[in-house]
């Protein structure tokens, strides 16, 4: 029996997208997949915990909140490059026993990135105990090497990579005022979500805005009335930020206005590159947030797609701007590979990723304290990927449309629908 034309392409579309195994991926997980996957998580907890550099980040954190509690400033310590809030929010981590801190702390980092993970999975509405939900943070732990750098050295990154999810969750079910409060308490331990305030612009949400600004702004002026000196923060801290640090940094430091110049690129066209293509990004995510005719996905999709653009373009021109840095964005792109049209469908997404794969060899010039370069290119490469899905065109295709007891027609009026991503997907 001959199928029509029609269903043909609705069959080869449907293969296309990869929903056989988008499917697969959203069924249940057996308990197997669950025990393995813990375990998984658990033993780089606990391989971390044995580490004599463990915490390395952490540190600086601590020090400044025990160097509060003994009646000095923290910012005496060049090394503490956050606002008097953080002190503040570091205080009971700082009351925590060092040889308990060893343990708790890798299991800590751990679980705000299992909350940024589940918080994505429920925006898009993937179910809990799916194969994709267990086993998509263990393969994604053992196979992105900065995921094992984030909880080895304790880097407050944890916290923005658990919140913006959550937030994004909330606008999504129009709490825009909560979603605000949980961008503030996350400014307030590291104001690396500052960026996100744009997205609160672009949804004309002022609650929420106020929130995310007052609430860090209130803890700081709390912490700058208890700690000496608070206007080092000013003189000595902020100024050594907007030099990009120094040497101790910079073997680390992935932004392109670190790395062109060691490629032998001239320091004020590094700048002029690494701005320009901030500048795209926040076009493009402009452009991201006004479409939304040919998403039918609820929304979702372009919270994230928004949100994410506007993060990458920030990490473009921050100085610095490390490997760990894309945990707060990769979680929202993996979940969104059930949307079909997603950035995480296209293989120049996938390819991205590559210099951070735990697997893939790399020259020797490229390893150790030169991973700049490669993390470079990995941040470099999102951003391209997502601003390309977020400026394409809004074509639309014609299909046929049969009616019965007539020939196949065109029908402009009623059978224009979007057309998909210029890229193709990856499954």
């Amino acid at each position: 029996m001959g199928l029509r034309p029609g269903i043909w392409l609705m069959r080869w579309e449907a293969l296309r997208s990869g929903n056989r195994l988008v499917d697969w991926l959203l069924r249940p997980a057996p308990r197997s997949w669950r025990v393995l996957s813990l375990a998984v998580l658990l033993g780089i907890c606990l391989s971390t915990s044995l580490r004599a550099n463990w915490g390395s980040d952490n540190a600086f954190v601590v020090k400044a909140a025990q160097t509060l509690l003994e009646g000095g400033s923290p910012y005496e310590d060049k090394r503490f490059l956050y606002l008097p809030s953080a002190v503040v929010m570091a205080v009971p981590e700082a009351l925590v026993p060092r040889g308990v801190l060893r343990w708790i702390l890798p299991v800590g980092m751990s679980g705000l990135l299992g909350i940024g993970w589940l918080a994505a999975l429920r925006l898009f509405s993937v179910p809990l105990r799916s194969r994709f939900a267990v086993g998509g943070l263990a393969v994604f732990a053992l196979a992105y090497k900065p995921y094992v750098n984030l909880v080895l050295i304790g880097n407050w990154t944890a916290i923005s990579a658990a919140a913006l999810p959550v937030a994004l969750l909330l606008a999504h079910r129009r709490s825009w005022g909560t979603a605000g409060l949980v961008v503030g308490l996350a400014i307030a331990c590291k104001p690396m979500l500052v960026p996100v305030g744009l997205l609160f612009l672009l949804a004309r949400q002022w609650r929420g805005l106020a929130a995310a600004v007052l609430v860090p702004l209130g803890i700081s002026l709390a912490g700058a009335l208890m700690m000496p000196s608070p206007s080092l923060f000013f003189t000595k801290t902020l100024p050594f930020l907007l030099q990009g640090q120094d040497a101790y940094a910079l073997p680390w430091d992935a932004s392109p206005i670190a790395v062109l110049p060691r490629l032998g690129v001239p320091q004020p066209l590094a700048v002029l590159v690494a701005f320009a293509g901030a500048a795209a990004g926040l076009c493009a995510a402009w452009a991201r947030w006004r479409r939304t005719d040919q998403d039918g996905d609820g929304g979702d999709l372009r919270l994230v797609e928004t949100a994410c653009m506007v993060m990458l373009a920030a990490f473009l021109v921050s100085r610095p701007s490390f490997d760990h840095y894309l945990l707060v964005v990769l979680p929202l792109l993996l979940a969104s590979v059930v949307r079909p049209g997603s950035t995480a469908r296209s293989p120049w997404f996938w390819l991205a990723l590559t210099p951070q794969l735990a697997l893939v060899p790399w020259p020797s010039e490229l390893a150790h304290k030169r991973r700049a370069f490669k993390d470079c290119a990995t941040l470099c490469g999102l951003a391209i990927v997502l601003a390309r899905r977020a400026l394409r065109s809004g074509r639309v295709t014609l299909e046929p449309v049969t009616t019965a007891g007539s020939p196949p027609r065109t029908e402009p009026e009623c059978a224009a629908t979007p057309a998909e991503s210029a890229s193709r997907t990856a499954f």
